[in-house]
């Protein structure tokens, strides 16, 4: 297989950052969903929201390469049997799921640095406050972050049901492309 993408399918970069990106993308969501109701006393209510920090911010690093790989690589071409509208549909559901994605994680990064203190990223390093303290930040951002990530969801499951269309009832190749088939 290829590296990079060609008329005809997605190269092996692509497609491993778009399953990265993915299976990242349902953890965090997972793990957010699940964190939201620890208590105090439970082991994991601090271990729970640095995990999910940390991999929100290595995640926009892994999306910055995703965007600059896609701007300096062509997209397959759409298969002959795509209707204009599906074409267009894509296009802007996988523009959206980008901008989405960034503004999750942009809110999750202002979530936790409204009070002016960085985020350590497993230790490795840490990302240091943008903002500063800044009163009422923390909830606004909350409340961003909180339906852009069920934006996310949503928009998502349309896309996989997307693909699932293409596959079981078209029976074309759109999925096999981001599968490396």
């Amino acid at each position: 297989m290829q590296l990079q993408n060609s008329p005809e399918r997605y190269g092996l970069i692509a497609i491993l950052i778009h399953w990265l990106v993915a299976v990242t993308v349902i953890g965090l969501f997972a793990l957010g969903y699940w964190m939201v109701d620890l208590t105090y006393y439970d082991d994991w209510y601090k271990r729970a929201p640095d995990i999910h920090r940390s991999i929100g911010l290595l995640l926009v690093g892994v999306m910055l390469l995703r965007v600059l790989w896609r701007a300096i690589n062509q997209n397959p071409a759409p298969l002959p049997g795509h209707r204009r509208w599906e074409v267009i549909s894509a296009h802007l559901a996988h523009n959206l799921l980008y901008l989405l994605l960034f503004v999750a994680m942009i809110s999750g990064y202002l979530i936790s640095t409204a009070d002016g203190s960085s985020i350590s990223v497993f230790g490795w390093f840490d990302v240091p406050s943008v903002t500063g303290q800044v009163k009422g930040l923390e909830d606004t951002a909350g409340t961003v972050h909180y339906w852009s990530t069920w934006a996310i969801v949503a928009l998502a499951a349309v896309h996989a049901a997307g693909a699932l269309k293409h596959h079981v009832i078209d029976r074309d190749r759109t999925l096999r492309r981001m599968l490396g088939m």
